[in-house]
């Protein structure tokens, strides 16, 4: 089970947090809502639970609920630029649909 980073979202977290001033990782999870059924939520982690787990990836830390984890396994996080937008694209092996406006996925 794993969940990993492109090297363009690891600078991109790294950068964030260094700027941040404060940090020590990712947190992935994974939200009910939406009209399939399941969204990706992210933050910046100052500190871990107990019932994390955690991943490294390009030298930054992953931190991932044991419940998300299910639907992240195989995950890989991109950040991608696309004329004058940017932001996170998620590579979920696991998504079997997505509602039409991409706000939300099913497993």
């Amino acid at each position: 089970m794993a969940v990993t980073l492109t090297e363009s979202a690891a600078q991109h977290i790294s950068r964030f947090i260094s700027r941040r001033g404060r940090g020590i990782g990712l947190r992935l999870g994974v939200r009910t809502t939406g009209c399939s059924g399941l969204a990706y939520k992210l933050e910046y982690a100052d500190e871990g639970q107990p019932e994390d787990l955690y991943f490294e990836s390009h030298g930054v830390t992953v931190i991932i609920d044991p419940k998300s984890l299910a639907y992240l396994d195989g995950t890989e996080l991109d950040f991608v630029r696309e004329g004058l937008n940017e932001g996170f694209r998620f590579n979920n092996p696991n998504v079997k649909g997505e509602c039409g406006c991409g706000e939300s996925f099913q497993v």
